[in-house]
């Protein structure tokens, strides 16, 4: 029988115990780096769901999802007029958070440009698209929301008609899609009190202005409702969406856009660079720190482990050593022990994760790659954790299992 194996069935009480501990390790070293992954996924997923060549933003900002970005809705019209435009779309994107029915709900609040756009492009795993300009919403499954449920967001109520899944921000909260309208009035609701009180503002603005005397019927205009007053601009949206025809000259377009001073134009691939590069950098650079923390610490700890079962077997060393084993042998039953423990620990954690995983409230994304890369991180701790033990193995006396 393997001398490595003997040994650990004589010490089988501290190897699983010790395995166990070192796969819970790894377990969360695997489950940092599907986290990472899945925070890329979720940050991308709206972008390239959307399907935009380019995206449109306020000029020298950097859109939507790095800063807030300020447009004009007209702004859809005149980029639509842009030769080798085939297609332009208000895009509106806001959290909120909300209490329905006793629990906190919050969502990602995202703008359809209706009707151009009815919501066809959105996977749905129940239900249907959006079929009217108003009080309509494609929930995820996340959000808990069932088919048919009213739920009241500012002045309305929005019925769910379809479910999606796996749709979710880049903050991990679950996309509810309304018509751009919706999403607008949904964002920019304020208390009925604050409505009035902002009217009478205007009006005792305008009375101390020499207009406002002379025409005392913009007196009453001026404490109507916002969109009466040609002078107040509609509600703005984060960017507008451009698809161009196929064959077009995205540079020549794009170019064109360019020399417009109030708007700032980017590519899809830009739009995910700015995303990683932003938020999605630093949680990459914490989780990457903590993957190499607990690497060091599983590292430790099988060296200990190592150590503590060598000083166990002193005596057995020594009289493999009187008996004429070779060094190597002493040190290949050591690194066995290590190599074991690494392997049972990593295939732990691999058989944990399976059930555990599914089950984080962020999305955790395993690929091969990551596993094999594991792997190899797991050989290497094992082979250098038996070193220590190696040593104090190599160190041994023949002559120690003829002491008292």
């Amino acid at each position: 029988m393997n001398l490595a194996v003997r040994d650990i069935r004589h010490n089988a009480g501290r190897f699983v115990f010790t395995t166990v501990g070192i796969g819970l390790l790894l377990m969360i070293v695997m489950g940092m780096g599907g986290i990472y992954r899945g925070l890329i996924h979720e940050a991308t997923l709206l972008v390239d769901r959307v399907g935009a060549d380019l995206w449109v933003v306020q000029g020298s900002t950097r859109g939507p999802f790095a800063e807030i970005s300020r447009i004009s809705a007209s702004l859809e019209d005149r980029v639509r007029a842009v030769p080798g435009v085939a297609r332009a779309r208000r895009f509106v994107s806001h959290t909120i958070q909300r209490v329905h029915r006793g629990r906190p709900l919050r969502m990602v609040v995202q703008g359809l440009s209706w009707p151009d756009d009815r919501g066809v492009w959105i996977p749905l795993v129940a239900g249907r698209v959006l079929r009217q300009a108003h009080y309509e919403m494609i929930a995820d499954v996340s959000l808990r929301l069932p088919l048919g449920e009213k739920i009241r967001l500012g002045k309305d109520a929005y019925e769910v008609v379809g479910h999606t899944q796996g749709m979710v921000g880049s903050s991990g909260d679950g996309l509810a899609f309304f018509t751009v309208s919706d999403a607008l009035a949904i964002q920019f609701d304020v208390p009925g009190e604050a409505v009035r009180l902002e009217r009478a503002a205007r009006r005792a603005r305008l009375e101390n202005i020499e207009i406002g005397r002379l025409q005392p019927l913009l007196l009453d205009r001026a404490a109507g409702p916002s969109s009466s007053i040609p002078a107040l601009s509609k509600p703005q949206v984060s960017a507008v969406l451009v698809t161009l025809h196929p064959g077009a000259d995205a540079a020549a377009v794009r170019a064109m856009l360019g020399n417009w001073p109030d708007i700032t134009v980017y590519s899809t691939q830009e739009q995910k660079d700015l995303l990683l590069s932003g938020m999605v950098d630093k949680a990459k650079r914490q989780l990457g720190l903590f993957r190499v923390l607990l690497i060091i610490i599983s590292t430790i700890i099988i060296a200990l482990i190592i150590y503590t079962l060598t000083l166990d077997k002193i005596r057995d060393i020594a009289l493999l050593k009187l008996i004429g084993a070779r060094n190597h042998v002493i040190g290949g039953l050591i690194l066995q022990q290590s190599l074991l423990m690494g392997a049972f620990g990593y295939a732990l954690a691999w058989w944990i994760g399976q059930f555990a995983f599914p089950r984080f409230p962020r999305l955790v994304v395993i690929e091969t790659a990551d596993l094999i890369s594991l792997g190899f991180i797991v050989l290497v701790i094992s082979t250098l954790a038996s070193l220590l033990g190696i040593w104090k193995a190599l160190r041994v006396e023949p002559n120690t299992v003829l002491s008292a």
